[in-house]
């Protein structure tokens, strides 16, 4: 079957007693064994819960991985992750980072003596410089979150397993339906299923994917022994919102082109960056390795002051601290998603005080341009004078 059937068929005919084509919420947290030393497959809802079950099994297969867990946010995904490694390991970060991954590797895992060096993934000479002794794993955003910077998936997970490393992609950004990285050589792939698999702003959720039995295996017991679960109402919300990818990918990937090119006539605008234009950086190695640019779209306006001003007139587009829900949203990385990253390294990174992230919504495109022209329109009009 092709992804997108099997996404739809995801519980289908799995409910054998009543034939349910919406598998039920499995509220249960405790089940009960047919026998001493017997089990129905379920014994306590932390290691398993047969909704659960339903979107790890449809989460793996999407990404051609071995086995799928689901977490209570994208952040407990990573965390869970991280419990691979021991005090002592080190390992090497996309330098142009989501905020709340290197919160938690910074002010968190650093005191447990793990390490992390920030390299430009794209620079395949100063990744193998950064790799030392103690190094165990590679940590990918792809593209990157907020500049959409591409790294060649292929030739970072040849490099880790000439050096025994692990390869973990954080796929969050083009979800299964637009790359695969396990199918380019990565060990494991993480999501913020928050966004754009769940598809609708209401769900928080985060998913793991293995590759490899013995890899799988370890992480179901840190994924079992940490705890940090989804629930089973938030599993059927996400299995349900998965159902429906393909088609609002499709939407947010050509809005998203849309928007792109018309931001770059705006006489506010200084830049745009968007995989999905020919002349991004990394437009061939992204056309290459992924079917899809996804709807993430980010831009420098000329002036800072500008940015307060274009932020107060959206109406349709929601100024909001999230992406890949069916309502267009923009973010300010500064204060909002990368807040927690020092100043001086945002900037060196070019997360500076004049960049904007949209998540491009299904509306219908002529809207959300208009909407975003008139407050870009309205972002000139600076101290009183018009520039």
């Amino acid at each position: 079957m092709k992804l997108e059937t099997k996404l739809i068929q995801a519980g289908v005919g799995r409910d054998e007693k009543t034939g349910a084509v919406s598998f039920p919420v499995y509220y249960a947290t405790a089940y009960r064994h047919p026998a001493l030393g017997q089990s129905t497959g379920y014994d306590y809802t932390r290691t398993a819960n047969p909704t659960r079950t339903i979107l790890e099994e449809t989460i793996a297969e999407a990404e051609s991985g071995d086995a799928g867990f689901a977490c209570a946010s994208g952040m407990a995904a990573v965390h869970t992750v991280m419990g691979l490694f021991s005090q002592g390991d080190h390992l090497i970060v996309s330098l142009d980072l989501y905020g709340g991954t290197y919160r938690l590797f910074e002010q968190v895992l650093s005191r447990y003596g793990l390490t992390f060096s920030y390299v430009d993934l794209r620079d395949l000479g100063a990744l193998k410089h950064a790799i030392r002794p103690d190094t165990k794993a590679i940590f990918v955003e792809t593209p990157t979150n907020p500049l959409m910077q591409i790294t060649d998936i292929r030739a970072v997970t040849q490099l880790a397993k000439q050096h025994g490393l692990l390869t973990i992609v954080d796929n969050t950004f083009l979800t299964p339906y637009c790359q695969r990285p396990l199918e380019l050589g990565a060990d494991i792939v993480l999501h913020s299923a928050t966004k754009y698999l769940a598809g609708h702003n209401d769900v928080l959720a985060g998913l793991i994917v293995t590759k490899g039995e013995e890899l799988s295996e370890k992480i179901r017991f840190l994924h079992n022994s940490i705890g940090a679960v989804l629930g089973p109402q938030d599993c059927w919300l996400l299995v349900r919102g998965m159902k429906t990818l393909a088609l609002r990918m499709e939407r947010h990937q050509s809005n998203a082109l849309i928007v792109a090119e018309k931001l770059r006539e705006h006489p506010a605008v200084a830049e745009v960056f968007y995989p999905g234009l020919p002349e991004h950086p990394g437009h061939e190695i992204q056309v290459n390795q992924a079917t899809g640019h996804s709807g993430m779209v980010s831009f420098r306006v000329r002036d800072a002051e500008q940015v307060g001003l274009f932020l107060q007139n959206l109406q349709i587009v929601s100024f909001a601290e999230s992406l890949g829900g069916v309502e267009s949203l923009c973010t300010y990385p500064a204060t909002q998603t990368h807040a927690d990253i020092p100043q001086e390294v945002r900037e060196h990174v070019g997360v500076c005080d004049r960049l904007l992230r949209l998540s491009v919504g299904i509306e219908h495109p002529d809207d959300v341009v208009a909407d975003l022209f008139q407050a870009l329109n309205a972002s000139l009009v600076v101290g009183g004078s018009v520039r």
